[in-house]
C-alpha cells in the first residue's frame, strides 16, 4: 500500500484532552473530537483511535481526591474509568452511527508475537466493516507502573504495526517549541522536524499537567518510534471545528514529523521496538560502519565485548565503545561462545564453537536505531 492510497490514520488523544482539570471526562470534549473524526470516516479515512483518559475518568467515582499515585489504586481507577470512556466514546460516535470497539493491550502483548498479531488481525477486520477500533493501555494488568507514557509509544506502536498513512498526536499545545512558550514568549514553534538530533531531544522538556502522565518527551520518542518504521508523525492541537482534518490534511496547529524510512516488517518492529533485550554487544567502529552503511551482518571480528547471558534467537542491543547504542538484532551465538571468539575470524570461529551459522547477528534480522 502506497502513501498515496493509503488511508489509515491513527489519532493519539491524551488524559488532558479528554478530561477536565479536576478529573473526570468533559462529554462536550469527546463529542468534539466525535463529530471531527465522523468527518475523516465520511470521506473514507481508515481511522484507529488511542485513547488514553480511563484513569483520571474513574479515579472521582472511587472517592480520590485528586489522580492517584500508587500502582494498585491507578489499577482500580482504570477499571471504573475504562468502562466510562468506551461508554461516552460509544454515544458520542452513536450520533454520526459509527461503530467502535475497544482493544486493551499491554507492553507484553507486543513482546509476544503472537499476541501481537493476534491484535492486529483484529484490527484489520474492525476496519474492514468500518468500526472503529479504539485502543488503550490495559492498565488493570499492567505490573511495569503504567509505563507506555500517556500512550504516546503506545500510538507509534499501533501506527508501525498498521502501516499507517500518518501518527496524528493530539495535545494540549500547539507543537514543539524552541522553550516553554508559558514561560517564554520568545519561544517559537518548530513547524517541521526533518531529524530527532539532540537538539529537538534538548528541547522536549518535561510533563504537562497533573492529569496525564507524557510530555513533549514522550511524544518525541513516539515520533522518533513511528518515523523508523515509515510513519510520519503530526504534535499538535485541535480544539476548532476542522482542526483535525487540517491536521491530517498537512495543515495543522503543530509540529510536523516526518520521515525517509520504508514501512517496517512485522518482524524487524517486533526486533527493533518490541522484544525484551537479554543483553548488548559491542562493537568498533569498522563494525558499526558496516551494519549502518553498508547493509552488512555483524561478524565476530568486529566484536570488542559483550554483556548479558543472552542465547541463539535472544534480541541483542548493538553499542558503540563510546556507548551509543545503533540497533538491535537476533543473535546467533550464545553469550560464552561469543566471548570465546570475539575478534575472531569467521574461518577461525567455525573451527572453535559450533555454531550454525558465522553470523553473530545476520543483516536480515537487524534494525537501525541510531539517525547517523
Amino acid at each position: 500500500m502506497g502513501q498515496t492510497d493509503n488511508k489509515r490514520i491513527v489519532l493519539k488523544f491524551g488524559s488532558s484532552s479528554l478530561t477536565s482539570p479536576e478529573g473526570g471526562l468533559d462529554r462536550s470534549k469527546i463529542q468534539y473530537f466525535a463529530d471531527e473524526i465522523a468527518k475523516l470516516h465520511e470521506r473514507g479515512e481508515e481511522l484507529i483511535i488511542v485513547s488514553s483518559g480511563a484513569v483520571a475518568a474513574g479515579f472521582r467515582h472511587i472517592g480520590y481526591k485528586s489522580r492517584p499515585k500508587q500502582l494498585h489504586e491507578k489499577q482500580a481507577s482504570a477499571a471504573v474509568g475504562q468502562a466510562l470512556l468506551m461508554q461516552a466514546y460509544n454515544e458520542a460516535f452513536a450520533r454520526h452511527h459509527i461503530r467502535v470497539a475497544q482493544i486493551l493491550l499491554t507492553r507484553s502483548d507486543f513482546s509476544n508475537r503472537k499476541r501481537i498479531q493476534n491484535a492486529w488481525m483484529t484490527m484489520e477486520e474492525l476496519i474492514h466493516h468500518r468500526i472503529i477500533p479504539i485502543i488503550n493501555e490495559n492498565d488493570t494488568v499492567s505490573v511495569d507502573e503504567l509505563k507506555f507514557g500517556d500512550n504516546d509509544t503506545l500510538s507509534a506502536l499501533v501506527a508501525n504495526l498498521v502501516k499507517a498513512r500518518l501518527l496524528t498526536i493530539i495535545t494540549d499545545t500547539d507543537g514543539i517549541y524552541t522553550d516553554d512558550p508559558r514561560r517564554n514568549p520568545e519561544a517559537k514553534r518548530l513547524d517541521r522536524v526533518d531529524e530527532i538530533n539532540d537538539y529537538i531531544w534538548s528541547i522536549a522538556g518535561g510533563a504537562g499537567t497533573s492529569v496525564g502522565t507524557g510530555g513533549m518527551r514522550t511524544k518525541v520518542e513516539a515520533a522518533r518510534i513511528a518515523t523508523r518504521g515509515g510513519v510520519p508523525v503530526f504534535v499538535g492541537r485541535a480544539k476548532q471545528p476542522g482542526d483535525i482534518a487540517l491536521a491530517v490534511d498537512g495543515a495543522g496547529h503543530g509540529t510536523y514529523f516526518s520521515t525517509h524510512e520504508d514501512g517496517l516488517s512485522m518482524k524487524r518492529q517486533w526486533i527493533g521496538f518490541h522484544s525484551q533485550t537479554n543483553g548488548s554487544i559491542i562493537v568498533d567502529q569498522g563494525a558499526a560502519e558496516a551494519l549502518l552503511h553498508a547493509g552488512r551482518s555483524l561478524l565476530a571480528a568486529g566484536v570488542v565485548g559483550l554483556t548479558g547471558d543472552f542465547h541463539p534467537g535472544d534480541v541483542v542491543e548493538v553499542v558503540t565503545q563510546d556507548g551509543e547504542t545503533i540497533g538491535r538484532g537476533v543473535v546467533n551465538f550464545a553469550s560464552w561462545q561469543l566471548r570465546a571468539v570475539q575478534g575472531l575470524s569467521s574461518e577461525e570461529v567455525m573451527k572453535r564453537v559450533d555454531v550454525a551459522r558465522p553470523e553473530v547477528i545476520h543483516r536480515d534480522e537487524w534494525i537501525t536505531l541510531t539517525n547517523r
